[in-house]
């Protein structure tokens, strides 16, 4: 078996798949890995650290992708490289599978086993290998450093001889992984925190934050689905939503949005006429920010950019915001798929179990067919 590791090519993207540390253990384990020169380096992983925890480096990418047995990434890779792949090899990453459909169709016309992190089942034994909320943590933290830099307000108070200054407001919509991530550090910052989620068993995490739970009278605040997720909502109800919100969204100094639908375009839950109510000098952070659906939760959010609107309201749109942290995102990205190689590896062979959840529930193609029910019915829609 030998596992390849490539250079990132999406603009922006700094993080990489495996790290020296993570090669070493697969290497004791009798797997080759091969990694493209420079891959690590915007992550600060040196190639002198992967040829010492026993990796080869590879000069010609094109060689990297046609010897693999196994890539490991982080993308879906671009046409040219799965077209270098064989027939038959592994192909491992985040995918989009739901919104990239010309992939998912490619790769499994190319005969190429694919798995999927992001499908990766909601149990206890897929916790180790859990790409979502390894991901998300560090997004939720870096919304929130963000929103303090790009603020005209500091985040705590302070007393001094020079008078009191009063804590920011900082409102968080969502509360899952990226949600709790950024309260916490909001409050580590010296904030005066609020949250809100459609979830109302999310209250008490919220409340053992520090922070407070919105609760919106007359909106319904649902139970989560099966996976842990929030419930899409009807049109009327999140217009309820957001004219409920709008007096939370306008109040506070800096808005961290992290309501994002797996698979789908982001609901929109901060429109126009909000953002021109809020102070000159107020920020929002829009996690959710979406290059496929052009915007974020929200109306004005351009994602990849940063934006001041006429009103003087700060709207930060960054689509990749594990990339600002690349050493500690690489870090759990790697134990991630550490964890999942060890799972469907066994001496160095592929020994793939259809009737495990933790094999099935990722798995995108094999033997030239899309393996995922849920995938193939968006495919298929796209393509009427």
């Amino acid at each position: 078996m030998k596992v390849a590791v490539p250079l990132q090519t999406l603009a922006g993207e700094t993080r990489v798949a495996l790290t020296p540390t993570s090669v070493k253990k697969l290497r004791s384990n009798g797997i080759d890995v091969v990694v493209e020169a420079g891959c690590g380096r915007a992550a600060h992983h040196q190639d002198d650290a992967y040829q010492e925890a026993g990796a080869e480096i590879a000069a010609h990418p094109r060689s990297l992708w046609s010897e693999a047995d196994l890539v490991a990434t982080l993308h879906a890779p671009e046409s040219e490289q799965l077209a270098s792949m064989r027939k038959g090899a592994v192909l491992i990453g985040m995918f989009d599978p739901y919104m990239n459909h010309a992939f998912v169709g490619a790769v499994a016309d190319a005969g190429i086993t694919s798995f999927s992190m992001e499908l990766m089942p909601r149990i206890s034994r897929a916790q180790p290998m859990d790409v979502l909320s390894s991901q998300a943590n560090i997004a939720g933290y870096e919304a929130t450093i963000l929103a303090a830099e790009a603020c005209p307000k500091i985040f705590p108070m302070m007393i001094t001889a020079a008078g009191t200054i009063a804590p920011a407001r900082v409102l968080v919509i969502g509360a899952g992984v990226a949600g709790l991530q950024a309260i916490a550090t909001a409050k580590r910052l010296g904030a005066i925190v609020e949250a809100y989620d459609i979830r109302p068993e999310v209250e008490e995490q919220i409340l053992s934050l520090g922070a407070r739970f919105v609760k919106l009278p007359s909106a319904t605040q649902e139970a989560s689905d099966a996976g842990g997720y929030a419930r899409e909502q009807s049109d009327e109800q999140r217009r309820l939503q957001t004219e409920l919100m709008a007096k939370h969204v306008v109040s506070a100094d800096a808005v961290i949005s992290t309501a994002a639908l797996f698979g789908r375009p982001p609901p929109m839950l901060i429109p126009r006429d909000v953002v021109e109510r809020k102070q000159p000098g107020s920020v929002i952070v829009d996690l959710a920010a979406s290059d496929i659906a052009g915007r974020g939760n929200c109306e004005l959010t351009q994602p990849g950019a940063r934006i001041t609107t006429p009103e003087g309201v700060v709207i930060e749109g960054c689509t990749n915001l594990p990339a600002l942290a690349p050493v500690h995102s690489s870090h759990v990205y790697a134990n991630n798929m550490l964890a999942f190689l060890q799972e469907i590896l066994d001496e160095g062979q592929l020994r793939l179990n259809l009737d495990d959840e933790l094999h099935r529930g990722p798995l995108l193609s094999h033997e030239g067919k899309i393996m995922n029910d849920a995938v193939e019915k968006a495919v298929a829609a796209r393509a009427q």
